[in-house]
């Protein structure tokens, strides 16, 4: 029986790329063979749909599994055009406070014996969504910018998820302006130093994102740059490649 590896993705606030980390990643590992499922628990801010290009495609949501109104496999919307790669998606209409830990914990259990990798776009910031999305995680992601304030907050994010006990817990650094970065002098190490990370990747600001994003397209051609490349860099780290890191962002 399949064990699946359960992931949160999280910041410490909003406008780091969550969202967009999260379908990108997803997208790779379908794109290396691995079977996904993309949980949008960022209530408040049901964006995982559109990143992903299924918003037309949603009927049931993560609300209905809840509930007990439907199975995860019923609720799951498998993407068309890219095998592997499957959306359960948040509701229009959910408090965060009504996520309850057991019940999630119930999804994942089935979602585990179905899936290699479910990413769970979890809320930024420290409320109780957060707590209960990373709960029942096996590790979590914490997406950051390049940023002082950025980094700080994931320092934040790191500490509750360390008090939580989970061991595995990585940085990524999002939409990395290389010119404004050589000025600052921002090195790989001073943002593990900053947020006591291990860092999982780093990702090019990129024109492609949000246009993509808007569109509902997958970044899913094979790249030599760009975020889309990146994206596949932390895939294959995810599924146990050795891969290096540059030395400077």
């Amino acid at each position: 029986m399949r064990n699946g590896t359960v992931i949160a993705v999280t910041s410490g606030k909003g406008g780091t790329g969550k969202t967009s980390v999260t379908a990108g990643v997803g997208t790779a590992l379908s794109m290396v063979g691995r079977t996904v499922l993309c949980i949008d628990a960022d209530l408040s801010l049901r964006n995982l749909d559109l990143c992903l290009g299924l918003s037309d495609r949603v009927v049931l949501d993560l609300s209905d599994v809840l509930a007990g109104s439907c199975t995860v496999e019923q609720a799951v919307v498998p993407h068309p055009d890219r095998p592997g790669l499957n959306l359960l998606a948040a509701p229009y209409r959910m408090s965060t406070a009504e996520l309850e830990r057991d019940a999630l914990s119930d999804l994942l259990r089935e979602a585990r014996t179905r899936y290699d990798f479910i990413l769970i776009d979890s809320p930024a910031g420290l409320d109780i969504g957060f707590y209960v999305a990373a709960a029942s995680a096996d590790g979590a992601i914490v997406v950051a910018t390049p940023t002082a304030a950025s980094l700080r907050d994931a320092q934040r994010v790191a500490q509750e998820l360390r008090a939580m006990d989970k061991a595995s817990v990585f940085l990524v650094v999002n939409q990395i302006r290389r010119r404004l970065l050589r000025r600052m002098s921002l090195t790989v190490d001073d943002a593990m130093d900053a947020t006591g990370l291990p860092l999982l990747g780093l990702i090019p600001e990129d024109a492609d994102v949000p246009l993509y994003n808007h569109q509902g397209r997958l970044i899913t051609a094979p790249r030599r740059r760009g975020a889309g490349a990146a994206y596949q860099h932390i895939a294959r780290r995810l599924t146990g490649e050795q891969t290096g890191l540059p030395r400077r962002l």
